[in-house]
Parts: structure tokens; sequence; C-alpha cells
């Protein structure tokens, strides 16, 4: 069959090539048998199909006669009447029965196309197919087509370059175009107000990678429904035929824009319950009001809204308890947080943190404020917006920032009102609605309280600190041969006010008293049971008493103050004379010692029980401070640190005092940098004091032994000294004071050892003698010899007062210098 041309008369050939071929293309589908056959009936070709069809290979089909081959022998009449029909140029079509080579029948639909072969030979093209087959596929093909024609699911296919190809009639409504305007376009050019671009980038992915995409999502306008956004879910898989040539794409598509708006109202749903619950969480975290309102203002910007403020009334920021709005009278508040979702200019339009608005009884926002209820202003214009903002300038660079909506809430507690939060949309287009302003006041209401919770905690933290500082000392005098250096820092904003404290006392005979003590627990109550404690340990050591006899009245006042209440304490005297310092603690941190060189240590001492346990005595420890040296008293709150030694604390404590070349004043601070770096929580209390040398010229001692008429040789020392120092004036008081006490001290002890003069803040005259008995004073009768030294002694003086020491006691009297001395 090759080499040879061949045409049928008037077109039949092309019709029948034609139908060959359209056969052929489904070939893939259902096979399709070819034959040609002679005029005569002999079969000159025969194809693989027409091979699986019938049984029969080409071999033994070519050259044979068709009737005998394919039909059975009581048929093969009718079958060549048949063929001498077609033969004559008339064609058939129809099914037959045919022979199969084992035996059994095969239904074959047959078409038949007589040709002119060449030299004007008469040939027979026939084609045939498995009935059963072809009717099982035209089957499939009308089910396939009244699926794409009668779905109410929208259909489309689309070319390699996207192009509509063909689409049913549910789709062409949901666009609200005809089908023939989609037709050779894109989707782009047919639908431009969806979202296109995102629709063929999914596109051209299942094309490229072959992989299905489900319930994609697009959204917008068509001309079906122009005035209101629609949604729709899209499922796209890619069309190839059975040798894997792309031959382009095809869509599903059904309306969801139902279930659209309601997953959309489920998300704004759970957005709203995600922001609430992660508000309450970040809202009220410390009891700081300005801390407290920032953290409202992050918990909704930019989720909530693109520029939010928070305004306070001026008695609320004072701690102040808040009053009802009067219906004749303006609001004053002041801007305690402000913030942007990004840089829009709002901020020349609104209060800056620290500045302060103003509106009349009359204005909306005042309106507001005294109802209680919020203010929703879903759409602004230039005409609102200066109903709301206090001052006219301030209308213009908003409506530039490009506020649309506005939402103010009132800040209740306990039915009274804190201040306003504000709250503006800009670049998010969407209006505050109803749901909005159900979440604004929810979100409102919860710092409201924890505001109102701050503004309470900072009354007590200011009246504690108040009191607290009202009993500290308000002033250090100074003190002869010793340098004081002090600082006090109330704790942190995160607790409460605690009952640090510390005292210096100047005592008799240029001597001095430290202490330091630290009240357990916060709050008032600690506060004024420091300063009940401290009253009482100034007294007591302006007794005389020696540090461990303060500690164990302090301990008695603390069981009597009440229940639960402990403190620890730390006291100090420091006698400049000899440089000792005698030193008792109740369940206190030792005091830390430095050495002129700059070695530092803790000082061993006993630590005692806390003041209010009782039953257990105090005792003191001695060491000498020599010129230069250095101690150091402290509270917990120094080196103590959550997580950490409190050794650690007192060695960085140590190791900071050690650096060289600092005044006092700046030791302190040093020790503050670099043990307080962030706070702290509790109150530090710290004393520092450095010894000096006294001068020359303002002790004189004379010691009383030997022989002698001792008084007069006190009288004549202290003439010549006072005389010496300028002070004759008061040497007629001086001497008869000298002369009494060294008399008292004949009489009454053992015997006088050291008469002392000691000029500081005033002029102390001290006699120090073996007796263990203190002088008393008594009254005389007018005949009585004598018994009016003491009584003498306390009308010259301007106090005095006795002390025990080691080998006795001394008797000391103060005259106060003349002016200007």
């Amino acid at each position: 069959m090759h080499g040879f041309e061949w045409s049928a008369p008037d077109g039949a050939g092309r019709d029948a090539a034609g139908a060959a071929s359209a056969r052929l293309e489904g070939h893939r589908l259902v096979p399709l048998a070819t034959a040609l056959v002679e005029g005569d009936g002999r079969i000159l070709h025969w194809s693989e199909d027409a091979e699986s069809l019938t049984g029969f290979t080409a071999e033994e089909a070519v050259g044979a006669y068709a009737s005998r081959l394919l039909v059975p022998e009581s048929a093969r009449a009718e079958m060549q009447a048949l063929f001498d029909r077609i033969m004559e140029g008339r064609g058939w079509s129809g099914v037959l029965p045919v022979r199969h080579r084992d035996g059994h029948k095969v239904e074959l639909e047959f078409h038949t196309y007589p040709i002119a072969g060449p030299g004007g030979l008469q040939l027979l093209l026939a084609t045939a197919s498995d009935v059963k087959a072809l009717r099982q596929v035209e089957a499939d093909l009308a089910v396939l087509d009244g699926f794409f024609t009668q779905s109410p699911i929208g259909m489309a296919v689309y070319d390699t370059d996207l192009r509509y190809v063909r689409l049913n009639d549910a789709l062409a409504r949901i666009n609200g175009i005809p089908i023939g305007d989609h037709l050779g376009r894109r989707i782009s050019s047919v639908l431009p107000g969806i979202n296109s671009t995102e629709i063929e980038a999914v596109m051209r992915q299942v094309l490229t990678t072959g992989r299905p995409i489900v319930d994609a999502r697009s959204h917008g306008r068509t001309p079906s429904d122009p005035r209101r956004d629609r949604a729709w879910s899209a499922s796209y898989f890619r069309l190839e035929d059975t040798t894997g040539r792309v031959l382009g794409v095809s869509s599903s598509i059904i309306d969801v824009t139902e279930r659209f708006q309601a997953e959309a109202r489920a998300a704004r749903a759970q957005e709203r319950l995600s922001l609430l619950a992660e508000a309450t969480a970040a809202i009220g975290t410390t009891l700081d009001l300005q801390r407290t309102a920032e953290e409202l203002i992050e918990a909704v910007v930019p989720r909530f809204a693109d520029f939010a403020t928070v305004d306070l009334l001026e008695p609320v920021l004072r701690g102040e308890e808040p009053s009802q709005l009067a219906p004749d009278r303006g609001v004053k508040l002041r801007a305690v947080a402000v913030g942007e979702a990004y840089e829009s200019g709002m901020t020349t339009a609104a209060d800056a943190v620290g500045e302060t608005s103003e509106y009349d009884s009359k204005r909306v926002y005042t309106e507001c404020l005294r109802s209680g209820r919020p203010l929703l202003r879903a759409h602004v214009d230039e005409e609102i917006l200066s109903g709301l903002i206090s001052e006219k300038t301030r209308v213009a660079p908003s409506m530039e920032a490009g506020v649309h909506s506005y939402l103010m809430v009132p800040i209740l507690a306990r039915g009274m009102v804190l201040g306003g939060a504000e709250f503006v949309r800009m670049r998010n287009p969407e209006p505050f609605t109803a749901a909005d302003v159900e979440l604004a006041e929810e979100l409102v209401a919860r710092a409201a309280i924890a505001l109102d919770n701050a503004r309470l905690y900072r009354r007590e933290r200011e009246t504690a600190l108040t009191l607290q500082r009202s009993l500290l000392p308000q002033e250090i005098h100074r003190t002869l041969g010793l340098e004081i250096a002090y600082r006090y820092l109330p704790s942190s904003v995160v607790s409460e006010v605690g009952g640090d404290w510390f005292d210096v006392v100047p005592l008799s005979c240029g001597r001095v008293a430290l202490v330091v003590g630290d009240v357990m627990g916060h709050g008032i109550r600690a506060a004024a049971t420091m300063g009940q404690l401290r009253t009482v340990a100034r007294t007591l050591a302006t007794l005389d008493m020696p540090p461990e006899q303060v500690l164990t009245r302090l301990d008695e006042t603390a069981m009597g103050i009440g229940e639960g209440q402990f403190a620890t304490c730390i006291c100090a005297v420091y006698d400049p004379v000899d440089r000792t310092c005698t030193v008792a603690a109740a369940g206190h941190l030792p005091p830390v010692w430095l050495a002129p060189d700059g070695s530092a240590r803790t000082v061993d001492m006993p630590p005692g029980v806390p003041l209010g346990v009782g039953g257990v005595a105090f005792e003191s420890t001695e060491f000498t401070l020599p010129n230069g040296g250095l101690v150091a008293l402290y509270t917990d709150g120094l080196v103590e640190r959550r997580g950490q030694d409190i050794d650690e604390g007192i060695g960085l404590l140590s190791r900071t005092l050690a650096g060289r070349g600092r005044t006092l004043e700046e030791n302190c601070d040093a020790v503050l940098a670099a043990l307080v770096t962030d706070g702290t929580e509790d109150d530090i209390a710290m004393i520092m004091a450095r010894a000096l040398p006294v001068p020359s010229d303002r002790i004189a001692t004379l010691p009383l032994s030997g022989d002698g008429p001792l008084p007069s040789l006190a009288r004549r020392f202290t003439r010549a000294k006072l005389r010496e120092w300028g002070l004759s004036a008061l040497s007629d008081f001086a001497e008869l004071m000298v002369s009494e006490l060294v008399t008292n001290a004949l009489l009454h002890a053992e015997a006088p050892r050291r008469l002392r003069l000691f000029r500081d803040r005033t002029l102390t005259v001290e006699v120090a003698d073996s007796g263990g008995q203190a002088p008393r004073v008594r009254s005389s009768a007018e005949e009585d010899e004598g018994g009016r030294g003491m009584h003498l002694v306390s009308e010259l003086a301007h106090r005095w007062g006795t002390r025990p020491t080691k080998e006795g006691k001394v008797v000391w009297a103060e005259l106060e210098l003349p002016l200007g001395r």
C-alpha cells in the first residue's frame, strides 16, 4: 500500500480522511480498526487495532477475502450484496457482527468509504470500533458534557496561556457575562474587579507543578453583583493527554460569600477574644499608674486602633479620690500614655505625654465622661472632628493624618470616672462598630481596675513615704573626729515602702551613736513602727546607755508595739578621743570595716536575734577605728537579691569600698551604682563613717592623781585652757562646775582619775572616777553643810549626765558656747 496516490470522487476521500482522522483522535480511548479492501473483496491493509478486535493478524488477513475471514457462510451472500452497493459509491455505516478468530461474535460499528486507487482501481476504506466500548465512551462523554453544561457549579477550561476555552452557563451567570465574551480572553480582562492577579498566579502554579489546588479563595465584585463584595472557592487541576502533553487548566467554582462572611465574623470574634485574653494578661502587671496606661495602649495598637491615648483626671494623678463630675463644670485631663501604629502626624494633633487638655461642660467629650457611656463616631469628617478635639487648630492635622473613625470610652472604677481612653483608625479602612465598642469597654474596664489599684497604691505609697521621711533624721550634725555620709532609697515601684531607718545621735563628750534598723514588713504600719523604734533608740542612746542595753530596751519596746512586729537593728557608739567603736546587733547584718590601707572585712560580732523576739541578751563588740579607717552600716536591701547568696552582696560591697581615692560621698554613690543596678524590692538605709584626727585644740586632759588639793588644781587647769581657747567668758561657770565634780568624786567615789575638757558644739567638762554609783541631785536643808554640789552643777550646766566605763564612771556637764564661737 506504499507508494501510490488515491482520491475519492466528489470530495468523498477528503471526508473519509477527515472522519478517519477524527476517529483516530479517539483511538487513545476506543480501539479503531482500519482496513483497505479491493473491489474483489481481498484485504490489502489490516491495522493493529483490527488485529486486537478480531484476533486475526495482519499476515493472516492481508490477501484473504474479507467475507470468508470475518463472515459466517450463511451470511456471506447478504454481505456480498452490501459490499457491491458500497462499491457503487453509496457508502454505508452500521453495526455488523463479525467472527473472532477464536469463534465468538464481535459486534462492531462500521464506517465505509469507497475510494479510487491508482489507475482508477476501486478500493474500500473501512473503519470499525467495538460497539460496547464505543457506547461506553459515548455514554461517558454524554455524562461529562451533561455535567459540564447542567452543573450549578461554575466550570471552566483554560489553555496554557490561561485564556478561556470553554465554560458553562453557571459560571457565566456567576460572572454576569455571556459565555462568548469569555472565550479567548483571560480572567484579568474579563473580570477586572476581582483579585485576578492572585488567581492567575495559582493557575500558573498548577500548570507548572501539576499538583491540584483545592479551595483557593477569590473575592471582589463582578457585573452580576457590582455593589457588593463576594467570595468564591475554586479548585484547579491540570489537563493533559495520555502522553503527558499539557493541554491547559480546568476549574470548578462555587460562591461561598455567606460562608466567607461567617468565617470572617468568626475570625473577628476569635481575634477579639485573643486580644482580650492577651490584654488581660498584659495589663496591670505593675502598680505604676503610667505603666498600666502604657500597657493598655500596647494591647490595642495596631490590632484594634491605629492611634490611642489614655488621659486621666488631675486628681487621679495626685492619688486623690475622684469625685462626681459636676454638670456645670468642665474637666481637665493629662495625657498619661500615647501610642501609634506608624508615623501618621497624629502626635501633632494630640497631647503628648504630660500635656493637659481642658473641655468645658458643654463639650461632647465632657458629657460622655459625665454619663459614663462610650462615644462612637463611626465616620468622621471635619465638622464632627471639630466637636471632639479640644483645640480647633488640631482638626486639620487630624484630617491630614487620615482620621476616619473615632471611639472614646470613659475609664470607670467603682462607679467613679478616672479619665478617658481614645481610639482612632486611619490606615485601617474598617470603621468602628458596635462590636468594637463592646470590646473596647471590656478592655478599658479591666485597665480601669488596674489604674485604680495603682492610684490607691500611689496614695498609700506617698503617704508612707511622707511618714517615713518625716521620721528619718532631717539633718545630720557635724561630728568631731568623724566624717559621716548616708543614703536612703525607698523600694522600687514593684514593692511597697518598707521600714528601714538610720540615725546619727550626738552624745556627750564628742561621742556619736550610729543606728541602722529595718522593720520587717511594708507599708504605713511598718513606717509607723519604724518611727516608734527610732524615737526610742535615739532617746536611749542620749541616756548614754551602751549599745547592748539600747537593744535590750528596744526589744522590749518592739514586743509592746504588737504581735508580729519584728525588726533588725545595729547600734554603734564611736568615741573620737580613743577611736573606739562599740557595736551590738539584733539580727542585723555585720558592719563592713575598711582599714586605711584599703583592706576590707566584716566585723566579727554576735548577730543577736531580731527585736520583738524577746528573752535573749545582746552582746557588744569593741574595735578600734584608726584615723582614715571606715565603717559602713547598712540594711539588707543593699546586698540581698533574689536568687543570689547574701554573702555575694556583702563581698561586692567590701570590694567596692576598697576602691581608693574616693571621698565618702563618692563611696556612697559607687556602692549604690555597683549594688543597685535595676531597682530593689526593699528599702535601703546606709551610713558610712570615716575616722578623722581630732585637733589638739579641741581636747585637754588632766590626770587627777597624786597629792595636793585636786579641786584647785582642776580649777587652774580649766582657767588656763579656756583662756587659750578664747573662752574666758565661761571660766567662772566652768571652774565652779569642775570644782564641784572633782569634790563630789573625792567624797563619794573611790578616787577621781581624770579631768577632760572637750570643745565642740558645746564645752563639755567630764570627770572620770573609779566609783560605780551614779551621782544624783537631792534636796538639802538650809542648815546642811553639804549636798548641794550636784544641784549646783545641774543649775549651771546646759545639761549633765553620767555613763559607766570599764574602770568606773564618767560624770559630765555641758556649757553652751558664746555666740560666734
